[in-house]
């Protein structure tokens, strides 16, 4: 038995670090041994997921297998979608183009700011009182 070419990708996000396998098949997305609708509720998370497939026109056409961990399901959102950007990448160059325009190749550089010394977060100060 042959084995089947697969394509990887690693994604980022905030905390949360994807790494993604496409692979020839029917579609199917496979996020920590679940299903995306078992393990993402909310459908706009989903339709972030699926934009790389989406702007190359590839939907249908490769099933995902994810490990994710760290950050909130968001972060991990983004994560998954940079890491099938990537992946799709290495199937074919071309879709280079579509990617890159949509902004899907870009790690999102936003992260959480660290606490300040004297302050009671990143930027929150102590209440003032003159008394």
């Amino acid at each position: 038995m042959a084995k089947e070419k697969r394509y990887y990708g690693t994604g980022r996000r905030k905390k949360s670090v994807a790494r993604v396998y496409l692979y020839p098949g029917k579609g199917e997305i496979t996020i920590n041994k679940r299903t995306l609708d078992d393990y993402i509720g909310l459908e706009t998370l989903k339709k972030i997921i699926n934009q790389p497939f989406v702007a190359t026109k590839t939907e249908g056409k490769f099933n995902v297998l994810v490990n994710v961990y760290g950050g909130g399901v968001s972060g991990q959102a983004g994560a998954i979608r940079h890491g099938i950007a990537r992946a799709l990448l290495l199937v074919d160059s071309d879709y280079r183009q579509a990617l890159k325009k949509e902004g899907y190749l870009t790690r999102d550089p936003r992260m959480k700011e660290r606490k300040k010394y004297g302050l009671k977060a990143a930027r929150r100060a102590p209440q003032f009182s003159k008394r």
